[in-house]
Parts: structure tokens; sequence; C-alpha cells
């Protein structure tokens, strides 16, 4: 891990625009929207008809002349060229009215789709576009890269988008206008150029969305012997005993307790998991995501964000696994350890981690 926190959870590579709660306050979404009410109420709502979909160049500039390089074209050059730019523009939003705000989270369909209806709590897959209401500045877009992956709750994403996009299907193309108390709160977000009263709008094209799983579910694998024994019991930290008098493996372990049938983990995405920790030497448990509230644990995984025992030891499972990781020193904090953990450098530490899910951004 390279994190202060000994918690294996990370929100660095979401894009920042996402989260709440990222322009340096201390306190989470919940401290922040019940903070924001004078700022989201000092202002009327703009009616939602004045945001609409245009498309456009993305620079959103004028184009480069076909002829600018002096060779000239015909008829047919330009048609091509025209079908061209035109297959390159990309959804926009476009305000009638400046500045543009709301007092409540408000959304409207644009296009309307067939798919399965979007919950709270489940895999969300889309692109967006997002500007800030009082001058119609975009502020990001994915609309040219890959559509994102992401756990549609309130670790991850700000509740405005979560009560802007639950209940709309796949295949939906939706606006949603968030007021402060569901994005950034009274503090804004001034790297994104958020102040304290600018309403958010989001452009969004929800792709599809499906469950995260709750616990591990495939086929029991029977470890090999002279491992720790592991006890899991579902809503509740895995119980690990470590086998006594023995020494802990020299190298990294990786040992599927249930084969999972999901997709295969892949380096650069991100996982979804419980998982619980304890030291070899003591059999003590330093951490798992049910001492912080019992939610999933989401982190990059496969790109060094995490410990190289992590890493390796995850890629390649399948979505549904548990696995018992045994991660030497080398393959865990090193020399170093975690004092305050109470890892020392010469610890061996043992994991139990269910995978639950995966994204991709």
């Amino acid at each position: 891990m390279r994190t202060s926190r000994l918690r294996l959870l990370s929100l660095a590579v979401l894009p920042v625009v996402l989260v709440a709660g990222c322009s340096g306050g201390d306190g989470g979404p919940s401290a922040q929207g019940s903070s924001s009410a004078s700022a989201s109420t000092s202002a009327p709502s703009t009616p939602m008809s004045a945001v609409d979909v245009v498309m456009r160049a993305p620079s959103d500039g004028p184009s480069a002349s076909p002829s600018s390089s002096g060779k000239g074209t015909d008829a047919k050059g330009d048609k091509k060229d025209q079908q061209t730019k035109d297959q390159q523009k990309v959804p926009q939003l476009s305000f009638t009215t400046k500045p543009f705000g709301v007092s409540s989270t408000q959304d409207k369909t644009v296009e309307k789709g067939d798919g399965d209806a979007v919950k709270a709590g489940q895999i969300v897959t889309f692109n967006f576009a997002v500007a800030n209401g009082k001058n119609g500045k975009q502020l990001e877009s994915t609309f040219q890269r890959q559509p994102i992956t992401i756990q549609l709750d309130s670790q991850h994403v700000m509740p405005g988008l979560i009560k802007g996009l639950e209940g709309h299907h796949a295949g939906d193309r939706v606006i949603v206008a968030i007021p402060p108390k569901d994005a950034f709160g009274d503090q804004g977000n001034p790297q994104l150029g958020i102040g304290a009263k600018d309403t958010m709008v989001w452009l969004v094209d929800i792709k599809g969305s499906h469950d995260l799983l709750q616990h591990a579910r495939g086929t029991k694998v029977e470890p090999k012997k002279g491992l720790p024994a592991v006890d899991v019991r579902q809503g509740k930290a895995a119980q690990i005993s470590i086998p006594k008098g023995k020494k802990p493996p020299k190298d990294l372990v990786v040992q599927p307790l249930v084969k999972g049938k999901g997709d295969v983990v892949k380096a650069g995405q991100t996982v979804q998991v419980n998982y619980t920790g304890v030291i070899w030497r003591n059999g003590k448990k330093f951490d798992s995501n049910f001492d912080h509230g019992g939610a999933p644990a989401s982190f990059p995984i496969g790109v060094g964000r995490v410990i190289p025992g992590w890493d390796k030891g995850i890629v390649g499972q399948h979505v549904g696994s548990r696995v018992l990781l045994v991660v030497p020193p080398s393959e865990g904090y090193g020399k170093k350890g975690q004092p305050k953990a109470g890892i020392k450098g010469s610890d061996t530490l043992v994991f139990v981690v269910d995978i639950l899910g995966t994204t991709t951004q």
C-alpha cells in the first residue's frame, strides 16, 4: 500500500469531478449536504427547459479548412471532409439561460432507451459531460474516450448523480442538474472552478448496469495443507486461524478458496472486494472493510497502487472468487512495515479476499 491509511481503498483513479468532497474539506458527502442548504436555496430554480444537448466539434471552435494545405479539394473531397467532421462531433450541453441553477436535484430524459433500470448501489457504465451552470463552461467530458464504469453509491459518486440516474434505463440520455447540497457543498470545488452556489449540470449516456455480488459465489476449492484456516460469515470480517508452531512461507501464496464464474480481473481495472487481513506472527486482525462500515472496498489493481502481493494475487482471478493470500514482507509493506497497524518489517500477512465485481475506466 502507498497510502497513509491502511484501508485498501483508493479513489484517486476516479475522475475528481465525480466524487463529492474532493475540494479539501474534512466532511463526507452527508456532512456537506447538511451544511449547504443555505447555498442551495439562495436563488430560485431555473426550468430544466433552459438546458439542452447539441452536437459540436470537441474543441467547440472553428475547424481547419480542408484546403489549408494549399493543395485544394474538389466537391467530392469537401463532402467527405464534412462527413468526417460530422462523425467527430460529440454531445455537449447548451444553455438558453445563464446563470442556470436549481435548489434540488432534477433530471430530464433527452433520449429514451429500453434497457434495464438503474438502481442505487449497482455497477453502472456511462459516458458523461459536465458543465458549470453559472457560466455554461464544460468541465469534463468522456465522450471521446471509453465510458467509465463505477459503483453508483455515495462512496464513489456525489449524491446528486445517484438521485439523478436511479430509475433511468440503459440507453437513456439524461440531463441531471445538481445543486451544491448534493455535490460539493458550501465550499464548492475551486480545483474544478465550482463556486459555493454553482449548480453542476451533467449529460449522461447510460450504457448498462448490473448488481454487485454480496459475497463470493462459485465452486469451493480444497486448500493446500498447512495454510491458515478460514471461516467466513456473511456480513462479518473473516476469521483467520494461523497454524500453531508453523513458520510462514517465504514466497507469496495465492490459494483460491472459492472459484468464481465471473469475468477475469485485469490489470488496470478497479475491483470491489470484501477483505480481512491478519498478521501471521500473532494472528491479530489489523484491517477489514467490515471495520469501516461494511461497504465493499474499491481500489485499482495491477498498477502498483496496492501492495505487490495484492496486484499479483488478484489479477487473473474471476469475479465471485474468494482468495487466501499469504504475503511475505517483500510482497507486502517491505522492511519498514506499517507501525501504526502493528506490522513489523519482518511480518508475513494473511488476507482473505472476496472479489465482488470489477469496473473499467
